[in-house]
């Protein structure tokens, strides 16, 4: 648990320099220049995630610690969860969708559905861990983010049709192909099952 907690630890750290230390970030950017600075994010993201994914399979492999047995339709619904957190993903990403125009930050929304859809869905010590941390993390970058996007009088571009089902599709399929063949590959565990 020790590994999931450090990879935590540095992951979600890095990610919330802007709400605990925004002047220092802003610092160390004006300092070492914008792609050094990207780079050196990238690579302290790098090393969190590999040690996420290390400490959540170790901690799986040892004794499970069981906190509560989430009920069967709640395993079920984690699926429509993740469905709209997919969708929600990729509107941070496609140019003029309708989505990321009305709520500003989907990707954090993408993780806290993500991350509550699974803390529905299981139930065991590592996974209360996993997910409780990120879900915590999004909230209240969230909650950071739009007072900053006020405060800045930010504007998000108007969206489009064809933006809002573009980001919908490639949702869509990319959900499909994670629930169908990569979770079952990656992690160990079919969701459809």
């Amino acid at each position: 648990m020790s590994v999931l907690i450090l990879g935590l630890l540095i992951f979600l750290g890095v990610h919330s320099l802007r709400i605990f230390a925004d002047g220092w970030r802003s610092r160390q950017i004006a300092r070492l220049g914008e792609k050094p600075w990207k780079g050196l994010f990238a690579l302290v993201s790098i090393t969190g995630f590999v040690l996420i994914c290390w400490g959540f399979g170790l901690a799986r492999q040892h004794p499970p610690v069981l906190l509560y047995v989430p009920p069967l339709p709640l395993r079920h619904l984690n699926g429509l969860f993740t469905l709209v957190a997919f969708v929600l993903f990729v509107a941070a990403r496609v140019p003029h969708n309708r989505i990321k125009a009305k709520l500003h930050h989907p990707q954090l929304l993408s993780v806290k559905v993500w991350a509550f859809g699974h803390l529905l869905a299981t139930g065991m010590l590592h996974d209360v861990v996993l997910f409780g941390a990120f879900l915590a993390w999004a909230i209240v970058l969230f909650m950071v983010s739009r007072r900053r996007d006020r405060m800045a009088g930010t504007v998000y571009p108007a969206g489009s049709l064809k933006g809002d089902v573009l980001t919908v599709v490639i949702g869509v399929v990319a959900w499909l192909a994670f629930a169908l063949w990569l979770h079952l590959w990656l992690i160990g565990v079919n969701p459809m099952a």
